[in-house]
């Protein structure tokens, strides 16, 4: 239980922190329809949460606790959620393939920093 509270903190700040680097610094359009209009809470809230499915994931079956195969088992755990989230969002209008496969990417290489994290922090809690 530690394991999962601990990692599931650990991974959602993570996630929030790299979410603010890629979308709000790397990727930041001003000019987006909806640009200063986002909910920082809620944002917050889902990163969290990301970081805790992650973080049970991880104390589930055999717990992994090294850095590889958190990688492993998060990037594919955030490009399979970032997909299907995707297609219920599109599912009445036309989907953008290009942004499609480029927020699965982001969310690939997100989740494998957050994977990465967890682990590492599950080996080192006793």
């Amino acid at each position: 239980m530690k394991k999962f509270i601990v990692g599931g903190i650990v991974g959602g700040v993570v996630n929030y922190l790299l979410g603010w680097l890629i979308y709000g610094i790397l990727l930041n359009d001003p000019t987006a329809p909806n640009a200063g209009k986002e909910n920082l809470m809620l944002i917050f809230a889902g990163c969290m949460i990301f970081g805790f499915l992650i973080s049970y994931i991880f104390s589930q079956g055999e717990g992994i606790t090294k850095c590889v195969p958190g990688i492993k088992v998060a990037a594919g755990v955030g490009l399979l959620t970032s997909l299907w989230f995707d297609c219920f969002y599109h599912m009445y209008d036309n989907l953008d393939y290009k942004m499609t496969i480029m927020g699965a990417a982001i969310s690939l290489v997100m989740a494998a920093f957050v994977g990465a994290t967890v682990a590492v922090v599950n080996g080192k809690i006793k």
